[in-house]
């Protein structure tokens, strides 16, 4: 196999993970939006107590999570901070083997 082929190959395997990925935020959102409304349903039938908040909350935190992890979004490290911690770390590492 050429070697632009087998580059087109992995970026294409790439996409579909990445489309994999959105995929399977865009469902867990969904469903998220639906018990929303079927926390709310039951705590307007059962009690006074707003305890519906409690797991919407915190199912809504996982799904920020969520999207922040498919999204690439990272507020407190930075978009390239994995880059340039690697980076650092191999000019570490060629430093002490010279």
């Amino acid at each position: 196999m050429k070697l632009i082929e087998k580059n087109k190959l992995d970026r294409y395997y790439y996409a579909k993970q990445q489309v994999e990925k959105i995929k399977g935020f865009y469902i867990h959102l969904a469903i998220y939006c639906i018990f929303v409304f079927v926390f709310i349903g039951l705590n307007i039938w059962t009690t006074s107590f707003p305890w519906a908040i409690f797991p919407i909350v915190g199912w809504g935190l996982g799904v920020l999570g969520h999207a922040m992890e498919t999204f690439g979004i990272n507020p407190f490290l930075g978009k390239d901070w994995e880059q340039r911690k690697i980076k650092e770390l191999m000019d570490k590492e060629d430093s002490f083997f010279q």
